[in-house]
């Protein structure tokens, strides 16, 4: 009876370990909604009578809310997830709710202060969710944080899309059911992950590691074929109504499809569990004596040692005093910041470059880096892992090879080239992508999971602030000193100039990333002796030494 029950209880741990990352996914899926503004934006110029300076500063209250995510990274230590979930969700019902309330004109126009802080409640709520799920999940899958990062955060690049068709199949594409959508789903999906995701304990068997890989690659899949799927909806010219709606529906299909896994996963174990309890032998089931040996005063006495409290080393587990007092933190912090800060002044002036350059549409190369991001994502997750496990190669690697590849698609863009602008997207989507879905689990390996929620926090306020430091101010700047003052007010350029002179100015932060990498790889006594993943992976130590002869010959070259 009682190995009955625990192979009951182990069957539905397993199964809703899976079915609480199926709802992290579909988290992920709604939690880009502060990426949606110009989807209702015109809606709220018109009803509040906004200059276009009034609503940029909209935009930015939404990207503020963002730096107030250190709240949702102190309360990650100290709440549950479910807690976490509901406050995220309760946030955004109020911050979309309140919007849509407006839109719809069901209330008064509210005063602008009082909309700003509205679309800074909308903007946090998804700093709540996001570490909630991501914090959550890696502890669940310790094993394998490459591909959860890298899927969890390539769903989060395609909500927006996911958003788009849903309201376009379901609403006609009108603003205020936009909003009241934005406001209601999170709320009920959140309710479904409080139900099932949970922190339980990472596997500790040979065959659950490999069952683990396996259920992610079939995640992977179905991702991909969500991308693509989304990917060409761009490309049907004017559908219908009830194209739009069978559209919507294939796609919740997609979405709904990996509840497949956990129910695989409960009937394997099920039934591998009973199979194994028929074939045992009952005498031969224990095997621990009943009455264990009494330890004397004497020999109690001599077990007890004096630990000596020391600073952890990488690879430890760190408060967020101890991370901060890290030069490798730092070190990690500004990489990320130059890699992100100028992908995102890419993303963020994507419209003034193909203007610039002679393109009257410049949607394209929107579409272009968000898809390709995705992929960057995903494909980044999965081989991180492959070669950590298999060569002990450290993830800061893919970070150095992503760089370059932006570096070579920002001196694309720059010679502007026929064509050029093209590639350029791909390369920096996927670059971006790839920064992205890497410095989330090497923060994790490097500091420990115990106050990783605050940690992740911190190094996601480079968002923000490299959008500030790269687009706003050093973009800003550069184009204002080489426009063309219009006769009606403001400037514009046209050429290739301001523009060489933005993506070259860019393109020196983004190097200046290789140094972290070249740190990783030319100090191994803090990459590799001191993290305990590294420790257990001695045979990437060739790889290792053959990266740090050719980066010092590059060096070498360039001096």
């Amino acid at each position: 009876m009682g190995l009955g029950s625990q192979t009951s209880s182990a069957s539905v741990t397993r199964a809703t370990k899976w079915l609480g990352f199926v709802t992290a996914v579909w988290v992920q899926s709604i939690s880009g909604n502060n990426y949606t503004f110009s989807n209702y934006s015109d809606a709220l110029k018109t009803l509040m009578n906004l200059t276009q300076l009034e609503l940029n500063n909209l935009s930015v209250a939404k990207d503020i809310g963002k730096a107030f995510g250190l709240l949702a990274g102190f309360a990650s230590d100290k709440l549950p997830t479910w807690a976490i979930l509901l406050i995220g969700s309760l946030e955004g019902l109020v911050g979309y709710g309140t919007q849509w309330l407006v839109v719809s004109e069901r209330i008064k126009p509210i005063s602008y202060w009082q909309m700003c802080i509205v679309l800074c409640m909308g903007g946090n709520s998804s700093t709540w969710m996001n570490t909630a799920i991501l914090v959550t999940c890696i502890r669940n899958f310790r094993k394998n944080r490459g591909p959860v990062a890298g899927i969890l955060k390539g769903y989060v690049g395609l909500s927006t899309a996911i958003f788009t068709v849903l309201c376009s199949a379901l609403f006609n594409d009108d603003p205020a059911r936009f909003l009241l959508m934005l406001s209601v789903t999170p709320l009920a999906v959140c309710i479904a992950a409080m139900i099932f995701l949970r922190e339980i304990p990472p596997s500790d068997s040979a065959s659950d590691d490999e069952e683990e890989s396996s259920y992610f690659w079939l995640f992977n899949g179905v991702a991909f074929v969500v991308a693509i799927y989304l990917l060409s909806y761009q490309f049907i010219p004017n559908p219908g109504k009830l194209f739009s709606q069978i559209f919507a529906s294939i796609l919740l299909v997609l979405l709904a499809s990996p509840l497949a896994i956990p129910v695989y996963s409960f009937i394997s174990a099920w039934s591998s569990s009973s199979s194994s309890e028929q074939g045992s032998d009952p005498e031969t089931r224990v095997t621990e004596p009943l009455l264990k040996p009494e330890i004397t005063a004497e020999e109690r006495s001599q077990d007890t040692v004096v630990v000596e409290k020391r600073k952890p080393v990488i690879g430890e587990e760190h408060t967020i005093w101890e991370a901060l007092q890290c030069l490798d933190f730092w070190i990690m912090f500004v990489s990320f910041l130059c890699g992100v800060g100028t992908g995102l002044a890419v993303m963020n002036n994507m419209g003034q470059i193909g203007l610039a350059l002679g393109y009257a549409d410049v949607s394209i190369f929107v579409s272009l880096t968000s898809i390709w991001g995705f992929f960057g994502r995903i494909i980044s997750g999965m081989v991180s892992e492959y070669f950590i496990r298999k060569a002990g190669t450290p993830r800061p690697l893919w970070n150095a090879a992503s760089q370059i590849l932006m570096a070579g698609g920002y001196v694309l863009m720059a010679i502007a080239m026929p064509g050029s602008l093209y590639i350029g997207s791909i390369v920096v989507g996927i670059c971006y992508g790839i920064r992205l879905a890497i410095t989330v689990p090497t923060a994790s390996e490097l500091f420990g999971l115990k106050y990783y929620g605050l940690i992740y926090n911190i190094l996601i306020l480079n968002l923000p602030l490299g959008s500030f430091l790269f687009s706003g101010l050093l973009a800003g700047i550069l184009y204002d000193m080489e426009a063309t003052p219009m006769a009606g007010g403001g400037n514009t350029c046209v050429g290739d100039i301001v523009t060489g002179w933005c993506l070259w100015s860019w393109q020196s932060p983004a190097l200046l990333v290789l140094d972290w990498t070249f740190y990783c790889l030319l100090e191994p006594k803090t990459f590799t002796k001191k993290s305990k993943l590294a420790r257990d992976q001695r045979k990437g130590l060739f790889l290792n030494k053959m990266v740090k002869i050719l980066c010092m010959w590059i060096l070498k070259s360039e001096d």
